[in-house]
């Protein structure tokens, strides 16, 4: 197995990890205990992986496609715990993706200023590149407006009532719509990855 393998998955597992956890501390902040009661407040991977999404999807895709794709379990929360009922389950889902882009930022910035930094290495740069790729492949995916990703949590609070149709539809054709995604439309969705990298780490793509 190449070492290149190894550290990409060691970086998606720990980048989905923070994702989860963000969502559970954000609805802990909101009141709802439920993710500390479960034990998930916690960056150790073990409480979080998922079989499936965290081991054999991520090795299929980069032996089948290469590339990696995979999940974590997720955070649970309580939303009719949460203090603030008109925002709390929004901004609950979109901290997970914040929480990746911030990561993204942070080591898009170290590798924009190695120079300056003194840490130019080939190896960090490489390093910081995967992490940068995976966090915001993570934020832009899971901010796509499709249940169950988060993006469809924040479109539905921010729905009026008269357009819940509009709800309805998405739920009820969630796994056509995901499949529809990943097979035909995630095509779409890589031009503002790249982009997006580019504009943090100041390089272009080179992946």
């Amino acid at each position: 197995m190449e070492l290149d393998f190894v550290f990409t998955i060691a970086i998606l597992i720990m980048s989905v990890v923070i994702h989860e956890v963000s969502h559970g501390y954000v609805a802990q902040m909101f009141g709802d205990p439920t993710a500390r009661l479960a034990g998930r407040l916690t960056l150790n991977p073990i409480k979080h992986l998922d079989p499936v999404g965290s081991f054999l999807v991520p090795v299929a895709t980069y032996f089948l496609g290469g590339f990696i794709f995979g999940w974590a379990r997720p955070v649970p929360y309580n939303p009719y715990n949460l203090s603030n009922q008109r925002w709390g389950t929004a901004l609950v889902a979109a901290a997970g993706a914040l929480s990746n882009l911030f990561i993204a930022i942070v080591f898009g910035l170290l590798i924009r200023f190695s120079d300056l930094l003194g840490i130019a290495s080939e190896a960090f740069v490489d390093i910081a590149s995967i992490i940068v790729f995976l966090n915001i492949i993570l934020a832009v995916f899971n901010m796509i407006p499709v249940p169950p990703l988060d993006g469809s949590k924040v479109l539905f609070s921010l729905l009026p009532h008269h357009l819940n149709y509009i709800q309805d539809f998405l739920e009820r054709y969630a796994l056509i719509l995901i499949f529809f995604l990943v097979l035909f439309l995630w095509r779409f969705v890589l031009p503002m990855v790249f982009f997006l990298f580019s504009l943090i780490t100041g390089v272009g793509f080179s992946f």
